[in-house]
C-alpha cells in the first residue's frame, strides 16, 4: 500500500490517494445482474437496488446487516484531530484497509476533502436544509432519484438516520457546536450514482440539527497506473510541443515571444492532478446466478421485513 498526498494550486491538502495491491473481491463487495445491483458485507445482504428500465432513477431495499468499517471515535481525538481534515484522513485510512468489511480492493484511490455534497451548497439556505436535502429517505425501501437529483448529490444511507435526539446525536451535537466534529465518511459507488455513507451516520444527523457545515472524506476509485503512466506521458508530450511551438515563434520574431511556460505549464499541471484524481467507475463483480441469484436474497430479505425477523450476527 502507497500513500501520495494530493494538494490543489493554492498548496491546500485536498486528499490522499492510495494504491492498494490485494487482489480478490473486497469484503463490502458490489456485485452486479442486469440491471440489479447487491451490496454484500462479508456475505451479508445489505443493500439491494434495481435501476429503472428508463434509467431515470434506482429502487432499493435496505438490511440492517450494516456494520460501520470504523471504530467509535473518541472526543479526545476529536479535539485533538479537529479542522485537520488530512490528519483524519491519515487515521481513517487503517480501517478501510484492514476491516474486513471495508470495501477497497486492488488498484488506486483517492480519500478527498472536495465533495459535490458540499460544493452544491451555494445558494441553497441554512446548511440544516440543504443536507436534509441529499439524504435518500426510506426504510427498508427507498428510491434513488436521478431525475430530479442529478450530479451525484444524494447521500444513501447504510441504515437508518438516528434523530436529533438519539443519545450518540447529542454528543455529537455539541461537538457540532464546538467545531470539533468528526468527518463523515462517505463512498460514491458510479451504479447508484450517489455516495453511501460508510461511517457518520449520527454525526450528518448532528450537523442536520445544528444547521452547520460538516466535514465530508469521499472514497472514490481512480484511475489505475497503467492509465496515470500513459495519460502523463501524453500531457508531458503536449505541453514539449507547446513549448517548442513557442520557440519557433521566438527565434522569428525575437526576445518578445515568451517562451511559453507560463502559458503551458498550468494546464499541465491540472492534467497531471486530474489523473490522480479523476474518478472512475465503481468496480462491481459478476454475480452468478444472474438475476435469479439476486431474487433469492431479495426475497428473503422482504419476508424478514414482514414477520420482524432479522439476520443472525
Amino acid at each position: 500500500m502507497r500513500r501520495t498526498d494530493i494538494t490543489g494550486d493554492d498548496g491546500v491538502w485536498t486528499g490522499v490517494s492510495v494504491e492498494v495491491r490485494s487482489p480478490g473481491r473486497p469484503g463490502l463487495c458490489l456485485f452486479a445482474a442486469e440491471r440489479r445491483l447487491l451490496l454484500t458485507q462479508e456475505s451479508r445482504p445489505v443493500l439491494l437496488a434495481e435501476v429503472d428500465a428508463d434509467h431515470c432513477g434506482v429502487e432499493f431495499r435496505r438490511t440492517d446487516a450494516y456494520r460501520s468499517v470504523v471504530p467509535p471515535l473518541r472526543a479526545d481525538t476529536a479535539r485533538n484531530l479537529a479542522g485537520r481534515p488530512d490528519r483524519w484522513a491519515h487515521r481513517l485510512l487503517p480501517y478501510l484497509l484492514d476491516t474486513p468489511g471495508g470495501p477497497l480492493h486492488e488498484g488506486r484511490w483517492l480519500l478527498s476533502a472536495e465533495s459535490p455534497l458540499l460544493r452544491g451548497k451555494e445558494g441553497s439556505g441554512p446548511w440544516g436544509e440543504y443536507l436534509d436535502s441529499l439524504l435518500v429517505e426510506g426504510h427498508p425501501d427507498g428510491y434513488v432519484d436521478w431525475f430530479v437529483h442529478n450530479g451525484s448529490r444524494e447521500v444513501l444511507p447504510l441504515r437508518p438516520m438516528p434523530a436529533a435526539d438519539d443519545g450518540r446525536v447529542k454528543a455529537y451535537r455539541k461537538q457540532a457546536r464546538e467545531g470539533t466534529l468528526p468527518p463523515v465518511l462517505l463512498w460514491w459507488v458510479s451504479g447508484l450514482d450517489c455516495s453511501l455513507i460508510l461511517d457518520g451516520h449520527a454525526r450528518l444527523a448532528a450537523a442536520i440539527a445544528e444547521s452547520v457545515a460538516p466535514s465530508m472524506l469521499q472514497l472514490i476509485r481512480t484511475a489505475p497506473e497503467d492509465e496515470v503512466a500513459e495519460g502523463t506521458e501524453r500531457a508531458v508530450r503536449g505541453y514539449e510541443e507547446e513549448l517548442a511551438h513557442f520557440a519557433e515563434l521566438r527565434a522569428h520574431h525575437g526576445a518578445s515571444i515568451p517562451d511559453g511556460a507560463a502559458l503551458a505549464g498550468p494546464p499541465l499541471a491540472r492534467r497531471l492532478r486530474d489523473l490522480d484524481t479523476g474518478r472512475r467507475p465503481t468496480w462491481a463483480w459478476p454475480l452468478e446466478g444472474g438475476a435469479a441469484e439476486w431474487r433469492a436474497p431479495a426475497d428473503q430479505v422482504a419476508r424478514e421485513a414482514t414477520d420482524g425477523s432479522r439476520p443472525a450476527g
